[in-house]
């Protein structure tokens, strides 16, 4: 695989640096460009890959093309990479956010084979969440390319393209949910006595440990909660309190809230 990136901003070069810890590719292999210089000389420090001129000079050489630019800069570098690639066919993945693979095929030859992902920016430090969908002439073997491409900076799993906004809204929008949690667990730490930056060290962690239970158990959150919760205990009072005030349902609204939106913003 030659891998092109367009765009080499902070989410696209995590991608590259996870795929590279991952083995999923080599730094000989891979080339970025970006009009941005600091971008792209921030890039190929972390990467060691080689640079080019513009999105052309990527669709020439790369078989597998990480489209990570702006929303409103995908077309012209589709554009761009089409006309370097001169009917040769290519695999595009794309992170830019909102953006169907209507629009992504609409801007792109019918020899470009469309991947959409989302994914969300803890994939920067290499705990992201990510989902993909495949466009009308992407393949199997281009979904496993994005998978194994995506799951090494994370979580990726394949959805219909109908479940993205959905996506949107539980993962792509999450982590600023879960920053807030950890905000208001750590001011209940201070209120309690405790200092800030230990109050955040501790929330964070609990946050992170939590989650590693999850993952790693594979038990439903119900029947971890109740490993914690003791009759007439500590932590079956906060519950109770949590409850009363709400919690549950509004961050089921939140994700709700997020998805509507996400629908709004791409037309859907």
């Amino acid at each position: 695989m030659k891998l092109g990136v367009i765009g080499c901003g902070k989410m696209g070069t995590a991608l590259v640096e996870g795929a590279l810890k991952a083995g999923a590719v080599s730094a000989a292999d891979i080339t970025g460009c970006d009009p941005v210089q600091a971008a792209l000389d921030a890039f190929t420090q972390a990467t060691g890959a080689a640079t080019a001129a513009d999105a052309a000079a990527i669709g020439a050489s790369c078989d597998t093309i990480l489209l990570a630019t702006k929303p409103h800069d995908v077309a012209a570098a589709l554009k761009l990479a089409a006309k370097g690639a001169n009917g040769q066919p290519r695999l595009v993945i794309s992170i830019a956010a909102g953006l169907t693979l209507t629009t992504l095929e609409g801007s792109a030859p019918d020899t470009f084979r469309i991947i959409r992902t989302m994914p969300n920016t803890p994939a920067m430090v290499g705990q992201g969440a990510t989902a993909f969908c495949r466009g009308t002439h992407a393949t199997p073997a281009d979904a496993e390319t994005a998978l194994r491409l995506l799951s090494a900076v994370g979580h990726a799993i394949e959805v219909p393209e109908r479940l993205m906004n959905a996506v949107t809204g539980l993962s792509g929008s999450g982590p600023a949910y879960v920053y807030l949690i950890i905000e208001a667990l750590a001011d209940g730490g201070v209120k309690a006595g405790l200092g800030r930056a230990d109050s955040i060290k501790l929330a964070a962690q609990t946050v992170l440990g939590a989650a590693a239970m999850v993952m790693e158990t594979g038990l439903h959150p119900a029947v971890l909660k109740d490993m914690v919760t003791s009759p007439g205990g500590t932590t079956i009072a906060a519950l109770a309190e949590m409850e009363k005030h709400g919690v549950r349902a509004a961050m089921i609204g939140a994700v709700d809230a997020a998805v509507r939106r996400a629908a709004e913003l791409g037309g859907s």
